[in-house]
C-alpha cells in the first residue's frame, strides 16, 4: 500500500496487494430475512429441474421449516402453475411473494403477468436484472431455506444468481442419457469456478416401475449417474422414477401434495 493510498479501491486503478475485492452480492430487501439459499440447476432443459425444486421445497416445508422458491426461469416459469398460486401483491414497501396451500413463499415472473401464457420477450441482461430484483425487491418473510429454480445452461441468469445471491450450495438435476454426462460436467465446473459447493446429483426419469409385475424398466437407457458422480467425487442424492402422478399433481396445481420420500437424501444433505 502506497503512502498516497486513500483506502477507496473503487476509484483506484492500482493492483496492489492490499486491494480490497469488491463484493457483487446484491443487498437483500431491508424487511426480508433469508437464512440459507440453494440453487437447483441443470445443464439442459427437460430434465425435471422444477419438479425437483418443488419436491425439495415441499419436503422442507413439511419438516417445519419456512421455505421459499425463487423462480429464476424467467422465460419458462412453471412453479406458479405447479403450486396453483395466482398473482403476487405489492405496495410502497415492496413485492410480496405468493403463498402455496402449505405456506411456501413463491416468486415468479408469471405472478406479475396479466396472462400466464404471455411470453417474456426480454434480452439476457434484462432477464438477469429481473431475477436480481426478486432478491432485492421482494419481501421474504423469515425464510429458513430458499430454493432457486434456475434456467438450464450456464448463461446470464446462472451467472447473475451465483454472483448476486449468497448461494450456500447447488443440487444438479440430470437424466439417464449418456450425453448428459458432458452437460453435467459443464454445470459442475461452473459451480466450481464460482466457488459454490455442489451437494450432489439427482437423476430424474431413472426408470419406470411396472404396476403389474413390479419390474423396473430403464426407458431412457442405462443410467450413467454413478460414473459421473465418481468422476467428480459427488454423492448421488436420488434416482427418481417416471411417475405419472407427479405430472398430474403439478399440472393440477397440487405440488404441495407430492410424495417426497425419494428425495429425503437430498434434503438431508441440505440440512446437515
Amino acid at each position: 500500500m502506497s503512502e498516497q493510498c486513500s483506502g477507496n479501491c473503487a476509484s483506484c486503478g492500482e493492483s496492489c496487494g492490499e486491494r480490497k475485492q469488491e463484493s457483487l452480492l446484491a443487498e437483500l430487501h431491508a424487511k426480508s430475512s433469508v437464512k440459507k439459499v440453494y440453487a437447483v440447476v441443470s445443464g439442459k432443459g427437460g430434465v425435471g429441474k422444477s419438479t425437483v425444486t418443488s419436491m425439495l421445497a415441499t419436503a422442507m416445508q413439511r419438516a417445519g421449516k419456512r421455505t421459499a422458491i425463487l423462480d429464476a426461469d424467467i422465460t419458462g416459469p412453471s412453479i406458479p402453475k405447479s403450486f396453483g398460486v395466482g398473482q403476487c401483491m405489492a405496495d410502497d414497501d415492496g413485492i410480496y411473494p405468493a403463498l402455496s396451500k402449505n405456506g411456501i413463499q413463491i416468486m415468479s415472473i408469471n405472478l406479475m403477468l396479466d396472462n400466464e401464457s404471455d411470453p417474456v420477450l426480454w434480452r439476457g441482461p434484462i432477464i438477469a436484472g429481473a431475477v436480481k430484483q426478486f432478491w432485492t425487491d421482494v419481501i421474504w418473510d423469515n425464510v429458513d431455506y430458499m430454493f432457486v429454480d434456475m434456467p438450464p445452461g450456464t448463461g446470464d441468469v446462472p451467472l447473475t444468481v451465483f454472483q448476486s445471491l449468497p448461494i450456500d450450495g447447488v443440487i444438479i438435476v440430470t437424466s439417464p442419457q449418456e450425453l448428459v454426462g458432458m452437460i453435467v460436467s459443464k454445470a459442475v465446473r461452473m459451480a466450481n469456478m464460482m466457488n459454490v459447493p455442489v451437494l450432489g446429483l439427482v437423476e430424474n426419469y431413472s426408470y419406470f416401475r411396472c404396476a403389474d409385475c413390479g419390474a423396473k424398466h430403464e426407458l431412457f437407457g442405462k443410467s450413467h449417474i454413478q460414473e459421473i458422480a465418481e468422476e467428480y467425487h459427488l454423492p448421488v442424492l436420488a434416482r427418481l422414477p417416471i411417475d405419472p402422478t407427479v405430472a398430474e399433481k403439478c399440472d393440477n396445481g397440487k405440488a404441495d401434495e407430492l410424495d417426497t420420500t425419494q428425495i429425503e437424501a437430498a434434503v438431508a444433505a441440505i440440512v446437515k
